[in-house]
């Protein structure tokens, strides 16, 4: 019968195994090397560190029949290549040789990692956090480019997971890293290299249609806070915030607002402006006794001509024609 760990209880294990067998390091002073606990399994990690918060992580070994359950925790941003073995995940996607891993920062729901000791795993994980990749574009996290910004959302909201197939270029790259010919600081420069080309090709591989995207659903508390902005944007139809200021009135990023209002609304926020505002305009010239001129300023128009055409483009017909009774088909 396998073993059943949770995370805290696979921790215990490593921190005995460091006791009995400490780290290695190695004669450059880059590497600590540590070997898998005897409970767990047989083989070793190796942890690189890079730069200030970028790590390669590389593992060779054969787990025992193992089940791990990971708790909800605050997720790093991460990369990961499998070279051999299989990891089967619920609640995340499954590793091969064929299937790796982006994992985005933010929080990571509680998961479950099924290892066999069927075959020896090879894997390589970068794992860094998201400032420094906004460092390589020269911008804050909220202006990464629009390719990568579910890969940095903000801490409190769900990571986003994607499944890359692993090309002969990423295998290759990989076994570059594990293989690395070089010493000191000649090492250092050719990992670094090694790594952003490996993130390269994985960013590169999440922008083909089938590549398997895995969202997880909004948090209640941000559901509660998106009905909160919508309330906000109809008791304001004349004079709306701006998304920036909307987002810190209800304590959310900019990101998140405009992702959570797709997710409840199937809408952005400006979507779901404009339609409140053209569904009352089309309720108050129903009445009798109004003008498009005051409809449109009621509704947050001060350009009557631009509020026709919003209304057309939404109704079909103008505001006139709404006026004189015409119905919306």
């Amino acid at each position: 019968m396998g073993l059943d760990l949770t995370w805290q209880e696979s921790n215990e294990l490593w921190a005995e195994a460091v006791q009995q067998s400490p780290t290695i390091t190695s004669t450059d002073g880059l590497d600590t090397i540590q070997a898998l606990p005897p409970r767990i399994g047989s083989g070793y990690g190796r942890i690189t560190e890079l730069q200030p918060e970028m790590e390669l992580n590389i593992f060779s070994g054969t787990f025992h029949d193992l089940t791990l359950r990971m708790p909800e925790n605050e997720h790093p941003l991460q990369f990961t290549v499998y070279l051999s073995g299989t990891v089967e995940g619920l609640n995340s996607p499954s590793m091969n040789k064929d299937l790796g891993l982006i994992s985005g920062s933010g929080m990571q729901r509680p998961w479950s990692a099924f290892f066999s000791s069927a075959q020896p795993i090879v894997a390589v994980n970068v794992q860094v956090q998201p400032y420094v990749l906004a460092q390589l574009f020269g911008a804050p996290i909220q202006e990464l480019p629009s390719e990568l910004q579910a890969l940095a959302p903000l801490k409190s909201d769900w990571q986003t997971l994607f499944s890359p197939k692993t090309t002969g270029a990423m295998r290759a790259v990989a076994h570059q890293l594990i293989y690395c010919p070089f010493k000191g600081i000649s090492k250092r420069l050719y990992l670094q290299s090694k790594v952003y080309e490996l993130m390269a090709l994985q960013v590169e591989a999440i922008t083909q249609p089938e590549v398997a995207l895995q969202t997880a659903p909004l948090k209640q508390d941000t559901i509660a806070r998106i009905y909160y902005a919508a309330e906000i944007l109809r008791a304001r139809l004349e004079y709306p915030p701006s998304q920036t200021d909307l987002a810190q009135q209800v304590g959310l990023g900019t990101r998140t607002l405009q992702k959570g209002f797709k997710a409840v609304f199937g809408l952005t926020p400006f979507a779901y402006l404009t339609q409140q505002r053209m569904q009352l305009a089309e309720q108050l010239l129903r009445q009798p006794n109004c003008t498009v001129a005051e409809v449109s300023n009621i509704v947050g128009y001060a350009n009557p001509a631009r509020f026709a055409a919003a209304f057309k483009r939404h109704f079909g017909i103008t505001p006139s024609e709404c006026l004189q009774g015409k119905k919306i088909f």
